[in-house]
């Protein structure tokens, strides 16, 4: 949220607006189309794992021009359909509207597929998507972050470091308190 300020302005704006100074609760969620959109787009960008686990396939499949026989071993990889050029209007920037219909409501995206692929999604899925919601909303709300003194949003380097997880590399921010909290 520090590289992008007016993102992060329009989540608190949106926070405000619903919750106001209270405890963000999990049902909120559903008043907070943008929020939500933020934290799609989050992972959508910064999906820290890759590969999806191995499936194997159900029947023979020709996939994009190649046969893959039934019973194959595949290992979706994640990240391509997350950074999908058919897919998504603008890949390679970080667009919370990826996940906004023309109305502003959020809306779910087949192409997004953070926690997994097929019918073996990530048993945690729900937990974790309750528990961003809550830490990223509980943060917003309270904190406006921003780079250190000295540095511009601009020269924040939000590339990874690869490996079999994909991790962010460290940061210096600073969290400013904002009033009534």
């Amino acid at each position: 949220m520090a590289k992008y300020p007016h993102i992060q302005d329009k989540v608190h704006e949106e926070l405000s607006r619903v919750v106001g100074s209270r405890q963000v609760r999990v049902d909120d969620r559903k008043n907070l189309p943008y929020v939500d959109a933020v934290i799609h787009e989050t992972q959508r960008m910064a999906n820290i794992v890759p590969m999806s686990i191995p499936h194997k396939t159900r029947c023979d499949v020709t996939f994009q021009g190649y046969f893959i026989k039934k019973g194959t071993t595949v290992i979706p990889l994640l990240t391509s359909v997350l950074h999908d050029e058919s897919e998504w209007e603008t890949p390679h920037t970080f667009n919370p509207s990826h996940f906004l219909n023309k109305e502003g409501k959020f809306t779910k995206r087949g192409a997004f597929m953070a926690f997994s692929a097929g019918h073996r999604a990530c048993l945690g899925e729900g937990l974790a998507k309750t528990e961003l919601f809550l830490f990223f909303t509980s943060l917003l709300q309270r904190f406006r972050f921003t780079p250190p003194p000295g540095v511009t949003e601009d020269e924040l380097d939000l590339t990874p470091a690869v490996g079999f997880i994909i991790n962010p590399l460290p940061h210096e921010l600073c969290a400013v308190s904002r009033d009534g909290f």
